[in-house]
This record gives structure tokens, sequence and C-alpha cells, in this order.
């Protein structure tokens, strides 16, 4: 599943029990205490009677006891917002059943038996978004993580694995289309208007997985034809007026089932593989077997509603969610807290393909940034936890950049160290092992180890240690030989005070001054808390390149000055090492600049060497602009410079960084405009070079936005009026939106009505005013919020203002407070419509600890705040109670 990311687990919520009339906090689910399930359901069908206000819903279940778990009598049916019309067992009507926190106990006689309940759900009523629900006239599911049990009653655990018969029917004219899991088996029509299909999935699968959809869809046909030479059917259903923006989405799905061939082996195994895009949806994207389910933002696109950043969006999700159907369909997880077992290798997986498709350096760069901004907050805050949790209250919780992200980087590493052709002899072990079952993570580091060789002992601590290790790097030049000293520490976090050294994979190379060449690249490993490594034949000091391709999800300090960073900003011929050393360079100065340890002539100095180094870049002409692009970026985030500092003031860094960006315009005006003009004259195209040309066009506005306003805004007001695609377009409007001036309302107007009724574009429209640099950007974003197209019932409306505003740093951070008091607001009002989207809002505040003391008094209050209001949901409720804890 493809998700919005966040964090969470904790104990210790006395306190804020006390202080308002909260529900009973939810139960902590504790890893050790995993027990197999006592009821094995290998077959069951279900029968639906579909209907927007009213969905009646048959389950059968054939339940025999579980050998391999202890005996018991009774069997627990999960229940969510149910209640049974009728229980039946072996055809017999009883009554040995109750209901206790909405869960349905019931007493079985015997080792095997056939249970029947009938249940109604009012899928209109369900603002929730988690099982059966209607968005926009038609029905459709979302059952991950434990959405299954607001449609029927089930043991809704993911051990659980069951094939599934489903019948569907309906109004033939409200329903024209159904689809469910599987291969279709029959389907007819009823004489009262109605239609029924029939669905048979063969393979078995967690009551997560299940999907059923039924609407007035059309579909992009297509076919794809398996290594064995079995042909598949491929659909991607969406609304008829957006059949047109599906052929990107249709060429995605075909490369990545050739891609899965080629790199891993793995093959399609239905015959039937169906997409649906959906307006109202939580998530990205869902992976349900042989019935993707996606929200429209990650299938719709042409070149005039979407830019180049959701083509590659799109790809990368379609693969994430194709790839799913063996890490995670056909293997899936014992119990949640394998989550990353197959959220993180898939990950992986669809890093590696994105990277097969496009630029493997420029993708590698875009996925650190996406963990340093997201994932390293995670792991430095109240809601760290590691890849693989040990406890949790609320799992929607717990789908996190760490078990994201960072469980990709972790599986990375074993690859890094074994090898590719190793690695997959590893993973060919793991599908062969565990196929058609419920795994751990402990099963896929062990089929690594063996099929790959390593001894992984002590690499399995980055399964269960929360935080981003610290390597702290020291180069000393003796004679002829280099000597590199390292240490590491793993920070304290919550529940973890006292780590262990991990086993950290490191590529380095050391670099001669005079050649601008290094002797090669090496693979070492740290796995103590301190290590020395020596290299011979170094007449004078080399320069160190380390952590090449971010071998390892880490932080480095090292004690290298100005000058060789410059050097390796010029020289590195590593891409990301590269990148790399002008984000040292920036961030150093930054830094130092916020702390205000600089005088003016040092200040200028660290400029001057900054914009050198970017002069470099500009003019090198090795570098394609693709790439060119991705090191033009080199001025971190507001959120990531927060990041490397203890405590952060967030008024000084955005002066501080806005300060470089508008220096760094002035010094190279004249090479961004050349930059521009270069840029514009390359026509519009899919290519490589086109869209390398558009990325560094916007870039170059940026800075000349910010070094010359009234030049930049001319150049990108010209930019908005020519543009013949939405890359080029919504590039010159995300620069007007953060300037003042006639120029910025007739955009902003010109924009809104030209895409009015296409509801992701004018999702574009929320979120870039939000996002944007404009002193008066809480204003905007308030007069937003009562704006004709905003709704809080929609998720992809809610993230793209108030989340856009949440992650703006110069907006959130206002001195006042008011920004957080906004986004407590949105908290507050959104809990009872969607609790999992509310939550995700928590860990913006729950920062505090790290702000400085005007602004984090500030933050806290909002906490305490939203902590005090009766009823807060589970998923809110855990959130706010550890960034308080």
């Amino acid at each position: 599943m493809d998700i919005a990311r966040t964090p969470s687990t904790i104990d210790g919520n006395d306190q804020l029990a006390d202080a308002a009339p909260q529900p009973k906090a939810p139960a902590i689910i504790r890893r050790e205490d995993y027990k197999p399930f006592p009821w094995k359901v290998p077959q069951v069908a279900l029968d639906f009677t579909l209907g927007l206000d009213k969905t009646r819903v048959v389950a059968t279940l054939q339940v025999e006891a579980n050998p391999e778990a202890e005996r018991s009598p009774i069997i627990l049916l999960n229940g969510d917002d149910l209640e049974p019309l009728s229980v039946k067992v072996d055809g017999e009507e009883v009554t040995s059943w109750t209901l206790e926190d909405e869960d349905m106990l019931l007493s079985l006689q015997s080792d095997r038996h056939e249970i029947e309940i009938v249940t109604e759900i009012d899928p209109s009523a369900n603002t929730k978004l988690m099982g059966l629900y209607a968005s926009d006239g038609m029905l459709c599911t979302q059952c991950e993580a434990e959405g299954f049990r607001r449609i029927a009653f089930f043991p809704d655990r993911p051990d659980v694995l069951s094939t599934y018969r489903v019948r569907m029917s309906g109004d033939a004219e409200a329903f024209p289309v159904l689809l469910c899991n599987g291969n279709l088996e029959a389907s007819g029509t009823g004489e009262d208007g109605t239609h029924w299909a029939e669905w048979h999935d063969p393979w078995p699968k967690p009551s997560y997985l299940f999907a059923l959809v039924a609407g007035q869809l059309v579909a992009n046909t297509d076919s794809f034809t398996t290594m064995s030479g079995r042909e598949v059917t491929l659909n991607i259903y969406v609304r008829e007026g957006d059949l047109p923006r599906t052929g990107h989405a249709m060429e995605s799905l075909k490369k990545s089932m050739k891609w899965d061939e080629e790199v891993f082996g793995r093959e399609y195994d239905l015959d039937l593989f169906n997409i649906v895009a959906v307006s109202d949806f939580n998530m990205g994207a869902m992976e349900n077997k042989g019935l993707n389910i996606f929200n429209t933002k990650y299938v719709l696109a042409d070149e005039d509603t979407a830019t180049d950043s959701d083509f590659d969006g799109i790809e990368g999700v379609i693969a994430h969610e194709y790839f799913h159907n063996w890490s995670g369909n056909r293997i899936t997880c014992r119990d949640w807290f394998q989550l990353s077992l197959k959220e993180g290798f898939t990950v992986l997986r669809d890093q590696l393909f994105s990277q097969d498709m496009g630029s493997e350096p420029v993708k590698r760069i875009e996925d650190v940034r996406v963990l340093r901004g997201a994932q390293f907050p995670e792991d430095s805050g109240p809601l760290a936890h590691p890849i693989r949790p040990d406890s949790y209250r609320e799992i929607s919780n717990f789908y996190t950049a760490t078990v994201y992200n960072k469980g990709a980087e972790v599986i990375r590493m074993m690859r890094t160290m074994a090898g590719e052709e190793r690695f997959r002899k590893g993973t060919d072990l793991y599908f062969d092992r565990h196929d058609g079952e419920a795994a751990t993570c402990e099963d896929f580091i062990r089929a690594i180890e063996e099929g790959a060789g390593l001894d992984l002992s002590q690499f399995r601590l980055w399964y269960s240690q929360a935080g981003t290790p610290k390597v702290s790097v020291r180069l000393e030049h003796t004679g002829d030989t280099a000597t590199l000293h390292l240490s590491q520490d793993v920070p304290a976090t919550p529940g973890q005070p006292d780590k262990q050294p991990m086993p950290i994979p490191l590529k380095l190379a050391l670099f001669d001054r005079k050649t601008g060449k290094h002797h090669g690249e090496q693979l070492v490993t740290v796995n103590k808390a301190q290590d020395s490594l020596s290299f011979s034949g170094f007449a004078e000091k080399p320069v160190l390149s380390i952590n090449r391709g971010f071998s390892a999800p880490i932080t480095v300090e090292r004690d290298v000055g100005q000058d060789e960073l410059v050097f390796l900003a010029a020289h590195d011929d590593d891409p990301f090492a590269r990148y790399e050393a002008l984000q040292d360079l920036v961030v150093g100065h930054l830094k130092q600049a916020v702390d205000g340890a600089l005088t003016d002539d040092q200040r200028d100095a660290a400029r001057s060497a900054i914009a050198q180094a970017l002069k470099a870049v500009l003019e090198d002409d090795r570098l394609d602009d693709l790439m060119r692009g991705e090191l033009l970026l080199l001025l971190p985030s507001e959120t990531y410079l927060a990041e490397t500092m203890l405590v952060a003031d967030p008024g000084r860094i955005h002066q501080e960084r806005q300060a470089l960006r508008a220096a760094l315009g002035q010094a190279l005006e004249s090479e961004f405009a050349a930059l521009h003009e270069r840029a514009s004259a390359v026509p519009f195209g899919l290519s490589a070079e086109a869209r390398g040309a558009r990325k560094v066009k916007t870039q170059a506005l940026v800075y000349m936005a910010a070094g010359n306003p009234q030049r930049g805004k001319a150049m990108a007001w010209a930019q908005y009026q020519g543009a013949d695609n939405m890359t080029d377009r919504q590039g010159a409007l995300m620069v007007l939106t953060g300037l003042d001036g006639i120029e910025r309302t007739d955009a902003l107007i010109d924009f809104y009505n030209r895409y009015q009724g296409n509801a992701l574009v004018v999702d574009k429209w929320f979120a870039l005013q939000a996002s944007s640099m404009h002193p008066h950007v809480l204003d905007h974003v308030k007069a937003l919020g009562n704006h004709p197209d905003f709704t809080m019932k929609n998720p992809n409306r809610v993230r793209s203002l108030y989340m856009a505003f949440a992650y703006n740093p110069h907006a959130f951070h206002a001195p006042s407070g008011e920004g957080y008091k906004l986004v407590a607001d949105v908290i507050l009002a959104l809990d009872p419509i969607n609790p999992q989207t509310a939550a995700r809002f928590v860990p913006q505040l729950g920062r505090w600890r790290r702000i400085e003391p005007g602004r984090s008094a500030l933050m806290k209050a909002q906490l305490e705040r939203i902590a005090e209001a009766p009823e807060l949901s589970r998923d809110t409720y855990e959130q706010v109670s550890r960034s308080l804890g």
C-alpha cells in the first residue's frame, strides 16, 4: 500500500486520561504476545446485495480448529460498527454469541463448522473511508489494515488466509460494473433491473486484501503476455471523462510486469489484473489481489494536467502496488508488526524499478531527500519507532516513513553488502520458501542470510533499534598513509535509552587533490562504536568521499574544510556524493549563520564559495539537465536544517535560507538567465533532454525571483503565459505565488478558471498557495478554507490545503502561533469525519521539543487543547498522547 506517511507508539497516558473525558484508552498490542489464531478459515463466501445507502452482506465462513494453536471453544470475529441480523452455525440459527467491544464471541462445539452471519451497512455514511463506502455514486472498499471488520464479522488479522468466492448483485443502471478479487467466473441479469457477478480468487489471502468496486465506470483495456506465455487481460477503470488520461498508467503497469519478471523472476498469477481509480481515498493506492484500488492522483495524467513529477509518481506507485503481488500478497505478514516485511521490501523494489526506467543518480537523490524530510524527523522525535515495532495502540498510525522508507534502506543495505547477484539468490529463496504463507521479518532476513551467504546476526539490530545513527569521521595523514577514524552513536529514543553499535556499510573513495581522481571505490562495514582504517600510497592528504550513493541511512559528521567540499562538489564522480558535498557546504554555512557565529566578512566568503560551487554545476558540460536540476536544489529544506540542530529557531532558519538564495540569485543572475533562455528553447517532449530542460527552467526562475524579484516575476509570468504543459505552468505559478503583484493574481485566477472542475488540478491550485513563501500565506490559507471548492470530506483536498500548509515551515511556524492553532483546529474538525487523516497532522505539532522556547510552548499548548477534546478517535488520541508523553 502506498500512503501519506506518519508515526506512532507509547504507554503512559494517565495524565491525559485524567485531564479530559476520554474513551477507554486503546489496549496496547505487543509483538511478544503474538499467538496463532485458534481457528483456520480456509474458505469464505460473500454475497452482497448492493446499495449506496444499504448494502446487505451474507458472509459464510468454513472454519476448522488450527492444530498449530491452542484449542479454544470460542471463535472471536472482529466487528466495527456492525450489528448482526442473524447468526447461523451449520445452518441452524444460534444465540450462543455475545458482542464484546464490537467483536463477536461465538461458541463452537466441534473442530469444523460453517458459520453464516448477515449484516447490513450504510456505505454513504462511512466518512472514515475504511471498509465499504460510497464515493461519488460508486461503491468501493479499503480494508488495510483493519477495514474488513466494518464489512463483516471476521478474524480480521493478516495470518488468517482464506480463498474467497464473492457474489455481487445490484441495480444494473447504478452499478453496471461489478468488480472483485481474482477471476470473473459468471455474470447475469435479473428480471427486476438488477444484475450480478460471481468472482473467485484461487490464492489464499488475508481479509485486508479483499476488494470490491461497483459503479458506472469505463475501462482502458490492454493485455500482457507473461514469460511463460500466458496472456493476462489488463483493465484500468475510471469515470468516462477520465479515460483519455489513463495511457501512462497502462504503460507503467506493463513496464512493471516485465521488469519484475526480468529482475526478480516474478510472474503474474491470474488471468486478469484490474485497477480502479477512486476520488475519495485515504491512501495513495492499495494492492488488493488482482484488483488494485488507486487514488485518482496516481492514475490520471496528461501533459496539460500533470507535471513530470506526477508522471514519475504514477509510474512508481503503479509499480509499487503491482510488485506487492509477490512481496505482500503471495507472501503476506504474520502480524502488523511485520509491516515493513512487505512495505520496506516493496518500496525498495519500486525504487530500483524507477532507477531503471529513468536516471539512477537522480532517483537516488530524490529518495534520500524524502527520507531526510519525512523519516529523519520521525527518528528524532517522540514518535520514533523501529522498522519492526514492539507495540502499538492503533495500527493505522504505523504506516510511517520509518516502516516504508527506512525499511527500504535497511533492505538496500543488505543488497549493498551482498551484491546484486547474491541478493537475488536470497530473494529467490525467500519467495520459494514462504510462498502462500504469512511470514515475518526474521523469515526474510534468514532467507537473505542463507541465499546470499551473509552473516546478519548483528545486522538484525536495524530491525529492533529506532533512531538515525550518527557517524563521526576524521581523516589523518602521516607519511604515505591516510587513517580514517570512525565512531558511531545511535541516539536515545522513547523506550530505548541505550543502543548497541550497528553494522553500517559505507562506500568511500579517497581523491588525489592534484589529479581530481581516486584509487577506486571501497565498501567498508563499521560495526563497532569506534574503529580506524588505514590506506597507504598517499604522498599528500587525500580528500575523502564517504557514504557514496547513500550506502547507509545515517548522518555523517565529518571534519572537512570548505575547500574540500568545494573540491568534491566539482570533482566527485559519484553523483550522490557530489550532491552531498554541496549540501554539506550549504548546511554548514546556514547553521553558523543561524547561530550568529559569522562576521560579515565570513558570511560573504561562505556565500562566495557556495556560488563558486553552484557556478561549476551550471557550467559542467558532463551533467545532463536532470542531474543539474537536482544539484541546483542545493538549499536543504527548512525542515531538514532544523533536524541538524538540537533546538531550532524556524524564523532564523527561514531568514538565513532565503537570504542565501537571494545572494546566489544576485551573484549568478546572468548565468541563471542564460540557463532559462537555453532551456526554454528546448521543445516539449518526453525525452530526458526535454524533461531536464523543464526541470532547470523552473529552478532558474526560483533563484531569479529571489535575487531580482521584478525580473524574476516578469520571467515567471512570461513562462506561465507561454506554457504548453503543466510542468512549466505549475513551475511558473509556484514562483509567482510567493511574490506580490498583479501577475500573481492574474495567474491564480487564470489557473483556476482554466482547470475548474478538474479535481486533481484544483488540488494543485490549493497546494501551491498553501506552500508558498508569500508573507501572507497564513491569511491566504484561512480564506481558502472557506472556498466553495474546499471540503473536509475529501482527503486529497484536505491534504492539498492543510497538509501543504503544515509542511510549510515559513507559515506553520508563524511567531504568533496562529499556524499551530490552525492545524489544531483542522485536527479537531476532521477527527470525527476521518480520524486516519486527522491523526497524520499531529506529528507536525509533536516536534515542539526541538523548537525554540517561545514557539515550543505555543505548539505544546495546541497539543494539550486537542488532548482535552472529548471522544477523540483512537488514531488521534495515540498520536497526541505520545507527542506529549
